[in-house]
């Protein structure tokens, strides 16, 4: 009995012990994972050759800022390096920190050119004439359109040259200085100094690695809602908002003339709405016209049908109601043509006319 209950005593014990490891080898690296592995990294080697590249490269700032300085290093099509600024700097610079920017050209790789011509130019410029409106017009352009206009071109220029490739050498040895303080090689790679003066870098991709820096330098969780012209992107501009559409005034139509009746009708009533469109009726003959047709002396018109009966008048129309086309008229009774000796009659009395 005695044994048995020491053997479940020893089972329990061994048991509890498991539990307590996993227990405390989960809760470390769950402080490592969402904590620790964020944290600025203390420079302990090598801090006078960094300071010294950070001082000696071509980095470019506001210059409105006097507190401590930061040091943001990176290039153009960085992603996060472009992210951190935008989101960043406000809260920094409202804090009074002195935010400075070192881009460079990157190196071939394996015989792969990683820069463009424009931004071979462009780091070359900003590095001989420290120029952050520059910096600022680069970045608010896609590097696809920007064409670095009004800029000297490196390809071509031996100083120029010199320059870009003195850039990406640069990044390279600082990022072997960095290494040796185990600090991960991502970028935008950020260094600053903390409030007891000591140097600390962090290779700032991942968002939760930004609170230790703005906690180092006394910066604001929060941006302020002030407009900061030296911004390096500046906030996208809400499009206004379009004007409501204004419905053009109804213009009046011109009303219509009145209708000639034709000979023998009484004249139609006008419309009820003078401004409605209606069809224009076909014009009745005129007396000249039915007149000309009745003294036209051809053996054709003798032979002619007999003359056509008046067309029925329409019965009576009610009153149309309001905005509706008026009735069309008839059209007006043609005369009866006259038999073939009147016409000779016609025709001999004018000729003795003229004779006379």
């Amino acid at each position: 009995m005695a044994a048995a209950s020491h053997h479940r005593f020893l089972l329990y014990s061994l048991l509890a012990a498991v539990l307590g490891l996993s227990l405390a080898g989960g809760g470390y690296w769950g402080y490592w994972n969402y904590y620790a592995r964020f944290q600025p990294v203390l420079i302990t080697k090598n801090q006078s050759d960094i300071q010294k590249i950070l001082d000696e490269s071509g980095w470019v700032s506001p210059g409105d800022r006097t507190g401590p300085w930061l040091y943001v290093v990176g290039w153009r099509n960085c992603d996060a390096c472009t992210t951190y600024e935008r989101e960043e700097f406000p809260k920094l610079r409202a804090a009074g920190v002195d935010t400075r920017v070192i881009v460079f050209a990157r190196e071939e790789r394996e015989g792969l050119v990683q820069s463009t011509p424009s931004e071979r130019a462009t780091v070359a410029a900003l590095w001989l004439d420290r120029d952050w409106a520059l910096y600022q017009r680069w970045k608010t352009v896609s590097s696809r359109a920007w064409t670095a206009e009004g800029l000297k071109a490196a390809d071509g220029d031996i100083a120029r040259t010199a320059v870009v490739d003195a850039t990406g050498a640069t990044a390279t040895q600082l990022q072997t200085y960095l290494r040796g303080n185990n600090v991960d090689g991502a970028y935008p790679m950020v260094l600053w100094r903390d409030p007891d003066g000591y140097l600390k870098a962090c290779a700032c991709a991942d968002k939760r690695s930004w609170h230790f820096i703005r906690k180092d330098l006394g910066a604001p969780d929060k941006a302020p809602k002030t407009t900061d012209e030296n911004a390096v992107v500046p906030p996208p501009v809400a499009p206004s908002a379009a004007p409501a559409a204004v419905a053009a005034p109804a213009l009046p139509r011109e009303a219509l003339p009145a209708e000639e009746a034709a000979p023998g009708e009484a004249a139609p009533a006008p419309a009820a709405n003078a401004t409605t469109t209606v069809a224009a009726p076909a014009p009745a003959q005129t007396q000249a016209q039915t007149q000309a047709q009745t003294q036209a002396p051809t053996a054709v018109a003798a032979q002619a049908a007999p003359s056509q009966p008046a067309a029925a008048k329409p019965a009576a129309v009610k009153p149309a109601p309001a905005k509706a086309a008026p009735a069309r008229p008839a059209p007006a009774p043609k005369k009866e043509q006259g038999t073939g000796e009147t016409l000779l009659a016609s025709a001999k009395a004018k000729l003795e006319n003229l004779f006379l």
